[in-house]
């Protein structure tokens, strides 16, 4: 048994899955398995008030197969609970009383404040919302769990039976959707959240939504938009977007919606009903912005098993810089190197940001590209530049999108030797909008890198002049700065392309400068 290694399963209405991980001890943890069988539970339970047999098979089966593989792992522990099908059905117990003999699991049946519970512990450790009005919300097969908070503090909590089998099993007896059968379910919909929500609805800010509906919202925008990523957590759509995809939905028959790009064809039945309850759910508080929460339960199950062990520290305020500085301290990046050419980045930013409208956003990803942009030393020295690029893509970084986590990989691979291309295919299939930010922060973090060529922060201060079509760069130093001179010329062609800007440059010995600050 391997005490540093735990596994989590949430027996929903529509799916069972099931996640193992090994903790490092310090409350971060690396998924080592993680599986998902769709069972439909849930399946005519609305109607008979029980458990199918054929449902109850498909149950056993998978959760005996999801046991040997956990028993693989050697895990210390198992957090095991069942959700709403479980709770509502007649026959409830006896089911897991068969569990409990065929695979020894000790399964807990939670009450929904429970599920909402876990949702937002998952929630609050990924997402930045301290001081934030939100909303966080879990939708499954037959329930739909609610959270109200600002920031830490939880408002109102909810569990509705308006998950997506339950409402689809409800409402919606045709193919293609009846419109008088798909208003019956939003009228539905809208009144349960009426009826239940007593608090204050003006000033949320976001919604943080996980359960399957939700990815594959996630999913289908995504693929609408053109977009590749590898996860799609921290996803970010708009109510617009939500509007068109139910009417878009509603018009298709279900051999039609399993062909959309993004749906799992095993969700197409219910797909309906889902996505119309959040498109209800984001027009009663009048939110604009969603945000995508892939880990929801299972992982509040995963964060609880390890507070219940002793092995989650006391939570202390995250930061998309701490996330950056932790990730590339990983790689054993130079971090005083990395640093230093931030720190110039910002300065040059400043200089820019008026003309091209840029804010804080736009200086976060500059600056986490440049904490992070030799990271891919780890791998090579060799293309480092490339690696950085994957390696960023591919990191857990907290308090950034997919969108922004794809911009800060090509910020970063373009600090040096090759410009842009089009055989970029990584650069390409950027939106041109995109393109143009990547290259203009990537010219600045190239000759950034270059002002800290011999990497002992020789270059103090940068005095940045801007007219309409010249930048003048006055290095600021204590010691002979003609090497980082040498490396800025050398390094200025992304950022004079791309701003379209003619740079200057000069160099300012004189004791007794501060440094640069960070």
């Amino acid at each position: 048994m391997k005490q540093n290694r735990l596994a989590a399963i949430d027996i929903g209405t529509n799916s069972i899955r099931s996640i193992i991980v090994e903790t490092s001890g310090s409350g971060k943890y690396k998924i080592l398995d993680d599986e998902k069988v769709l069972v439909r539970l849930g399946e005519g339970l609305h109607q008979t008030g029980a458990i199918s047999p054929a449902a109850w098979e498909r149950a056993v089966e998978a959760l005996s197969r999801q046991k040997k593989i956990i028993d693989g792992y050697q895990v210390a522990s198992i957090e095991a609970v069942a959700t709403s099908a479980m709770r509502k059905a007649a026959n409830g117990r006896e089911l897991i009383a068969a569990i409990r003999e065929r695979t020894g699991l000790d399964i807990e049946v939670i009450s929904g404040e429970e599920e909402a519970e876990l949702a937002a512990l998952s929630a609050q450790h990924n997402f930045e919302l301290d001081g934030v009005r939100h909303l966080i919300f879990d939708i499954g097969g037959g329930s739909l769990e609610l959270i109200s908070a600002l920031g830490a503090h939880t408002e109102e909590m909810l569990s509705l039976e308006l998950g997506a089998v339950f409402l689809t099993e409800s409402f919606l007896k045709n193919d293609p959707v009846l419109q008088t059968e798909h208003q019956k379910l939003r009228k539905h919909v809208r009144k349960t959240l009426k009826a239940a929500y007593t608090g204050e609805r003006a000033g949320m800010q976001c919604l943080v939504g996980s359960g399957g509906t939700v990815t594959s919202i996630a999913a289908m925008v995504a693929a609408a938009r053109r977009e590749k990523f590898d996860s799609l957590h921290g996803y970010e759509l708009l109510r617009s977007e939500l509007v068109h995809l139910v009417a878009m939905l509603v018009r298709k028959s279900d051999k039609e919606r399993r062909a959309i790009p993004g749906l799992n064809p095993e969700r197409s039945d219910i797909i309906v009903a889902g996505v119309t309850a959040v498109d209800e759910l984001m027009d009663f508080f009048q939110v604009n912005h969603l945000k995508v929460n892939e880990r929801g339960i299972r992982e509040g199950l995963i964060l609880r098993g390890l507070r219940r062990r002793n092995l989650l520290p006391e939570k202390k305020k995250r930061s998309w810089r701490d996330s950056a500085l932790e990730f590339a301290r990983s790689c054993h990046s130079d971090e005083a190197h990395a640093q230093q050419v931030a720190g110039l980045s910002r300065q040059i930013f400043q200089a820019l940001a008026k003309r091209y409208g840029w804010g804080d956003k736009e200086l976060r990803l500059l600056e986490a590209a440049a904490i992070m942009h030799d990271v891919g030393y780890f791998i090579s020295y060799s293309s480092h530049h490339k690696h950085s690029y994957h390696l960023i893509r591919h990191a857990d970084l907290f308090g950034f999108t997919p969108r922004e986590r794809e911009l800060m990989a090509n910020i970063a691979r373009y600090h040096r030797k090759s410009m842009p291309k089009k055989k970029h295919d990584e650069y390409t299939r950027l939106p041109a909008a995109d393109q143009l930010l990547v290259a203009r922060l990537g010219g600045i973090l190239r000759l950034c890198d270059g002002l800290d060529r011999r990497r002992n922060a020789v270059v103090r201060q940068l005095d940045c002049s801007l007219d309409k079509d010249t930048l003048r760069l006055a290095l600021n130093g204590e010691e002979d700065m003609s090497v980082e001179l040498y490396g800025a010329k050398a390094k200025s062609d992304l950022l004079q392309e791309a701003c379209a800007l003619k740079l200057i440059f000069e160099s300012h010995v004189a004791p007794g400068q501060g440094s640069i600050p960070l």
